[in-house]
């Protein structure tokens, strides 16, 4: 059974799987980052209301599960978890200076899908067969 979230004034189930690697897909993130990188994330989704479901963070990738809530936008979320983690772990860990001479930690872009029960055959149902009042 789904269990919906709910804002001020706002009913929800917004899920995303979201993937990221590092820039060359170089395995660089030791135990000691991946650590570092759970935390500054958790800090992060404390601040904007966004709940960590489950996440895996790997030697060159992250892979997240979230529920976003509607205020903030996917992309905003992933500007801010991607800027802040790579300003982090550089600055804590100057042995990456060697590998990463540039600001960029992380690859351009990400991947990110949905996660849901409803298929849009079952939405467009709906809509056609919606009797208004």
């Amino acid at each position: 059974m789904t269990t919906y979230s709910t804002g001020a004034h706002t009913t929800f189930h917004n899920r995303y799987h979201v993937v990221w690697i590092t820039k060359y897909r170089y395995k660089v993130l030791t135990p000691a980052m991946r650590l570092r990188i759970r935390d500054v994330i958790r800090q992060i989704c404390a601040q904007l209301g966004v709940t960590p479901i489950k996440g895996a963070l790997s030697d060159n990738h992250v892979h997240m599960f979230v529920e976003i809530p509607p205020k903030v936008s996917v992309s905003d979320y992933m500007r801010r978890i991607k800027g802040c983690t790579s300003r982090k772990i550089q600055q804590e860990f100057p042995e990456l200076r060697k590998r990463y001479w540039g600001r960029r930690f992380w690859a351009r872009g990400y991947f990110c899908t949905t996660s849901g029960n409803v298929t849009n055959e079952i939405i467009l149902n709906y809509i056609e067969n919606h009797q208004g009042d």
